[in-house]
């Protein structure tokens, strides 16, 4: 059943008014509900002793208090019927607790005149079967009931085992995760000692760079003006080191050929004057100085015609 701050508390929380719902006010203010919602907060509120509070009956609070009506005698219906199998069990209880002390009596068992002893054994025997939860006192319910709790006892052993087994691993986890965390801790601290070094190593490869990079820009400049340069004298991918060596060689041996008739021709500058002579002298060291120009030519150009290989 609801309590009186209950409808109190509804009763207070109903509207006055409520535009929604006067639309549906065709259905929400039925007389029959309105006359079941008084009888209802009437017979509640004598029950304790009050006067039912003076309040609008709206379709929002009509329908309101309709449904926590029809909630609150289903509950007191409920509660009735629940009432009423608990005494008619413990009426049961009584005529068998009375046939069982006529029994006992009769035995000789009777309560007064048990020793203490007794009476305290039956007390554990009955707060024992109260604890394993059976209905009387036969072996086979003890038995039963010993059983079940073996059962439920082997069960919370192995669960157990199976906790302590994980707990075991997770433990395991842990401390390899603590000395996993002091390593990176010393890591961490022996790269925060060594930033300073980091930091002026760092400086110096930036100004490193710096200049390298100055280096460049100058060594491509250069590297244009020189490209330039070859581009005016009329280099080509021709002449290269190779040829140039070639011909240095063949300049060399022509010096060599030369060299004799130079210093024959420089012999005949301390002889005496004689013109015939003199201008045969001559005519015969002009053809062999054209002879060595031809074959300097010559070799010249061969040198110039032969592929690189």
């Amino acid at each position: 059943m609801e309590t009186m701050g209950d409808l109190a508390a509804a009763l207070d929380a109903s509207p006055t008014s409520d535009p929604a719902a006067k639309s549906g006010a065709g259905a929400a203010t039925d007389a029959s509900r309105i006359a079941e919602v008084k009888a209802w907060l009437a017979s509640q509120f004598e029950a304790a002793g009050r006067d039912v509070p003076a309040f609008e009956y709206t379709p929002r609070s009509v329908a309101h208090l309709h449904s926590l009506a029809s909630l609150s005698q289903a509950r007191s219906r409920a509660a009735s019927i629940v009432a009423a199998d608990l005494r008619l069990k413990a009426s049961e209880y009584r005529a068998e607790a009375a046939r069982i002390r006529e029994v006992l009596e009769r035995v000789g068992l009777a309560r007064e005149q048990l020793s203490p002893g007794a009476i305290g054994s039956a007390q554990v025997v009955a707060g024992v079967a109260n604890l394993l939860n059976i209905r009387d006192t036969e072996m086979s319910s003890f038995v039963v009931a010993m059983g079940d709790l073996s059962l439920r006892k082997a069960d919370v052993e192995e669960k157990r085992a199976k906790v302590q087994k994980e707990s075991k691993v997770l433990l395991e986890y842990t401390r390899k995760a603590i000395a996993k965390l002091n390593d990176l801790k010393k890591t961490l601290a022996k790269f925060e000692n060594e930033v300073g070094l980091h930091e002026a190593q760092m400086l110096q490869w930036q100004t490193n760079l710096a200049i390298l990079d100055s280096k460049e820009r100058q060594y491509m400049l250069q590297l244009n003006n020189f490209k330039a340069i070859l581009n005016r004298v009329g280099y080509t991918s021709d002449i290269n080191h190779g040829v140039l060596m070639e011909m240095a060689e063949h300049k060399k041996d022509l010096e060599k050929k030369t060299k004799p008739i130079l210093d024959t021709l420089r012999s005949y500058q301390d002889l005496p004057p004689d013109k015939t002579l003199a201008a045969l002298a001559i005519e015969d060291k002009k053809r062999q100085y054209a002879a060595a120009e031809k074959y300097l030519e010559e070799v010249l150009h061969s040198a110039l015609n032969t592929p690189e290989i």
